[in-house]
């Protein structure tokens, strides 16, 4: 019907798109390695889905997926934020547009954030310190072998932002604020993928498999509250 001609127009569009940006790439670089590299960095969109994009799988492989982010309350492990986009890395900013999806829905304020180490990047760090949320996210581990264990030492050109952010997660309240991830948020995402269907999304495009995610949520929140939703 409409809905196909209109998704298959829309993928087709891509497509063109994406091959033109690999001429360019092409050209600029020319036929040797120069060229093959910038060729890699080109985004990559699926033949089946102009959505989705070829991303890094946890088996080291690469698949056309989507990227599905959930936000959880530590203390109730309830499900208070859910998106879905086709950024292949965490660190995209795709932080502080959940917090701010999360105080819509909650209408409060976010005032702390556990984040997993992938979504590290200076600019959230900085933004998150400017809206008065402390971020509470390990940093990536050093590429010198014997900078390792070194990673939250003070530096000159440290902003009042990253200081903030390093003396947090070298002090053992910092630290012990963040072990509440592994048994909070990292269980829900367990369960989803186990019990409430969040596993290989079947439907094509951002908007089917936001659907997708949120049914998952609902369903999860509405299994874990069942007994305060029925009374006693």
């Amino acid at each position: 019907g409409r809905e196909k001609e209109r998704r298959n127009g829309g993928e087709m569009a891509q497509w063109a798109e994406r091959k033109g940006r690999e001429g360019e790439a092409a050209r600029g670089g020319g036929g040797g390695e120069r060229g093959r590299k910038r060729r890699k960095k080109q985004p990559r969109v699926s033949t089946t889905d102009g959505e989705a994009r070829v991303m890094k799988m946890s088996n080291g492989g690469y698949n056309p997926a989507v990227n599905v982010q959930l936000a959880t309350d530590p203390e109730s492990r309830a499900i208070v934020g859910v998106e879905v986009s086709n950024e292949g890395s965490d660190s995209s900013g795709l932080s502080a547009p959940m917090r701010e999806q999360v105080e819509k829905r909650t209408a409060g304020k976010v005032e702390e954030h556990l984040m997993d180490g992938g979504y590290l990047r200076t600019e959230d760090i900085e933004e998150g310190h400017e809206q008065g949320v402390a971020l509470y996210v390990p940093p990536k581990p050093a590429r010198n072998p014997q900078k390792r264990g070194h990673e939250l030492e003070p530096k000159p050109g440290d902003s009042e932002a990253v200081r903030a952010w390093k003396q947090r997660m070298s002090s053992a309240e910092g630290k012990e604020i963040y072990r509440q991830r592994a048994a909070t948020s990292e269980t829900v995402n367990a369960e989803l993928r186990s019990w409430r269907g969040l596993s290989r999304i079947t439907v094509r495009g951002l908007a089917k498999a936001r659907c997708v995610a949120l049914w998952c949520a609902l369903a999860y929140n509405i299994l874990h509250f069942a007994p305060y939703l029925v009374g006693p």
